[in-house]
């Protein structure tokens, strides 16, 4: 059993940059791909960016390649997302998940408001 918690979200200014982290319990973490999905009103989840179990492949939607990376922490069983760049159109509630398949994650967290202001 996994179980997920993020944190590291509010409200900023466009421009401005903001570093969410997901901590993961369970050992079983470790054997995951794990990967952020936001979702803003009125419309569907999306995948924002992945990374392997190991931490050595990652990838990102297009829409914030560049400006978003992703990073895990396996020894500290942790995540991070680092935003920079930021739009208005980021803002959303953003979810960690574990997974074998992206697809169909195993796992996710309660999720964390962004709120980019212009």
């Amino acid at each position: 059993q996994v179980q997920l918690v993020e944190s590291g979200g509010g409200v900023v200014l466009a421009g401005g940059s903001l570093r969410l982290s997901c901590a993961a319990s369970g050992r079983a973490f470790r054997n995951y791909a794990t990967g952020w999905f936001r979702q803003a009103p009125g419309k569907e989840r999306e995948f924002v960016a992945g990374i392997s179990a190991s931490g050595s492949l990652s990838d990102y939607a297009d829409s914030v390649k560049g400006r978003f990376t992703i990073a895990r922490d396996n020894a500290k069983n942790t995540v991070y997302l680092q935003m920079n760049s930021l739009k208005p159109e980021d803002t959303a509630v953003y979810y960690c998940a574990a997974y074998s398949s992206r697809s169909n994650p195993n796992y996710w967290g309660q999720g964390t408001q962004v709120t980019v202001s212009s």
